[in-house]
């Protein structure tokens, strides 16, 4: 396997930053204790389980294909964000994008392991693209239209739709915390259950959604509360778990405090578990995929005015923390095409890059 960028050049991209995050050795909890990303990994973890070998075949189909392919680590381009976020505030700075052929091909420009979009975006290309690269389709959405907006993932399209024009798996999200997380659970977890019947394999968003959560800190990306989602997320037989990556931790404390009572904790997770470095928090979120064997793919995050520098950061500390991959989006396509294709290319460097070890 080649990549691009050296490890020099990833350092220079990093900064300040590069010693503290290359050079990080002591995690609170240790390599060993972890399934991590490797070429056998899907036969590692698959093999014994309930999914059918047509489950297991389009993992595998993800897992081989692109520039990643057989390294056991993932680049997914998502583009659901036409919706979450409405198409205008997305697609104003390439408008290219509006057109659902320009999503596919940069995701096979970049040699991407597979694309995530909406039903009628990868619908519309089936024929042509389906079998090219693995399709996701994503089936639930949070629709920004209605007034006053609100925070609710409905359903926009079925598993049938989404096995009828050959893609390989679905993707959905859960807003845990939400007063709607009980309906989103049940909707999803059956979904999960019809796709693996049919053969496809699952990817769960597992984001945060609460007035509540944001006190002294965002805790929406508590390393804490997201760990516990993404144990919920494997919980109901997910495949793959998409979580932003965690910038603090102590969700769980903060959200007990004065006369409030919420969930339980043990202090040991904050001693022994968790430190204030971005290796340690993201490694509490692998931890809790059933400690690895349910891969890791962080959020590439929004776009802004150091996107290279912020991806190829999120993918340093996702790979050193056991992580399985990034699925980056916005970062992408809001640059002209050959930019984007770049950018995804040197997340993808990073895995590919044998000297950018687990810690």
């Amino acid at each position: 396997m080649s990549y691009g960028l050296t490890t020099n050049q990833i350092a220079a991209l990093l900064g300040e930053d590069a010693t503290f995050l290359l050079g990080f050795s002591a995690p609170k909890i240790a390599k060993t204790m972890l399934r991590t990303p490797g070429p056998t990994f899907l036969e590692d973890v698959f093999t014994d389980s309930d999914r059918n070998n047509r489950v297991i075949g389009n993992l595998a189909r993800l897992y081989q294909s692109g520039r990643l392919g057989g390294s056991g680590y993932l680049s997914i381009f998502p583009v659901d964000q036409g919706i979450e976020h409405s198409a205008g505030a997305s697609f104003a700075a390439n408008p290219l994008y509006f057109d659902p052929e320009h999503i596919v091909r940069l995701a096979l420009e970049a040699g991407c392991n597979g694309v995530a979009s909406t039903l009628g975006v990868l619908g519309l290309v089936s024929r042509r693209y389906a079998h090219k690269i693995p399709f996701i389709v994503k089936i639930n959405h949070n629709e920004l239209l209605t007034y006053p907006n609100k925070a609710d993932q409905i359903l926009f399209a079925s598993v049938d739709q989404a096995y009828e024009m050959g893609a390989a798996g679905i993707g959905a999200t859960i807003y845990f915390g939400s007063s709607e997380s009980g309906r989103q659970i049940v909707e999803v977890s059956e979904a999960f259950d019809y796709a693996h019947q049919k053969g496809l394999f699952t990817i769960l968003w597992c984001y945060l959604r609460n007035p509540a959560f944001k006190k002294d800190k965002d805790y929406h990306e508590s390393a804490d509360l997201t760990g516990q989602a993404n144990h919920l997320g494997v919980t109901i037989a997910a495949d793959l778990i998409k979580q932003k990556l965690p910038t603090n931790f102590g969700g769980y404390t903060a959200l007990n405090m004065g006369d409030s009572s919420y969930g339980k904790f043990d202090q040991r997770m904050y001693s022994d578990l968790l430190s204030e470095h971005p290796i340690d928090l993201a490694r509490y979120q692998v931890l809790n995929n059933y400690r690895g064997k349910i891969g890791l793919i962080n959020s590439g995050g929004a776009s802004g005015e150091n996107d290279l520098a912020d991806a190829v950061k999120t993918a340093v500390i996702n790979k050193r923390a056991g992580g399985s991959g990034l699925i980056a989006g916005r970062k992408a396509f809001q640059k002209p095409f050959e930019e984007g294709v770049r950018l995804l290319q040197a997340i993808q460097d990073v895995y590919l890059n044998p000297e950018i070890t687990i810690a």
